[in-house]
């Protein structure tokens, strides 16, 4: 196991990463907004556990695949990109529908954003490529075995990220108290929240490895 320095170091450092905007925490707050803070909740359980399966592929040398192979890589991205355009036609339609018919936004269940939340880091090769980057630089082989530390590092990642994005989904649920108020704002937020997966999987089809 990593020194303590080290351990505190890589603690900030993931804290610090989930603070930044990108697109799982914009995914969190934008479900919590339209749905309450548990929506958000449901979907970072979602993301976290899309980030168990990244951890174990890298500790596991998966990841390697998609680093040298531009063919995983490009089908996975695809695979992705499909899934957020999903998302994106999802999200519109609900908001049209919201807006023809009043009555409460439309919402698809804790067990589908949880779903969607493990689909969208695992069909994101950036994901595990990052964490192939980012996680061994914290690691001694001196220390233990780096499958072992890698987990390790995986999960601390995991626990820093968790805890911004909580606080994100309880900051959306602050938002959605209002939003419920205004049938306008709930449709807008729907089709605002379609734009952002738009704009997702446009970013992740122009990503390269």
């Amino acid at each position: 196991m990593p020194g303590f320095d080290v351990i505190l170091a890589f603690f900030g450092a993931s804290f610090l990463l989930g603070l930044a905007p990108g697109p799982d925490n914009i995914f969190v707050l934008a479900q919590a907004a339209l749905h309450g803070a548990m929506a958000g909740i449901m979907t970072t359980l979602g993301l976290m556990t899309g980030l168990c399966i990244q951890t174990l592929a890298v500790a596991a040398g998966v990841a390697v695949i998609f680093q040298t192979s531009a063919l995983a890589f490009n089908l996975l991205k695809f695979a992705g990109c499909a899934y957020l355009l999903w998302l994106a036609w999802l999200e519109w339609r609900s908001g049209a529908a919201h807006a023809s018919v009043r009555g409460k936004t439309a919402f698809c269940g804790y067990g589908a954003l949880f779903r969607r939340g493990i689909i969208m880091n695992i069909t994101n090769p950036k994901v595990c490529i990052f964490f192939w980057a980012f996680l061994p630089q914290f690691c001694d082989p001196a220390k233990g075995t780096m499958f072992g530390q890698i987990i390790f590092l995986g999960l601390l990642f995991i626990l820093a990220t968790a805890i911004v994005f909580f606080a994100v989904s309880i900051l959306g649920g602050k938002l959605a108290g209002w939003l419920k108020k205004s049938e306008r704002a709930q449709v807008m937020i729907h089709k605002v929240a379609a734009m952002i997966f738009v704009g997702l999987a446009l970013a992740l089809i122009l990503a390269e490895k």
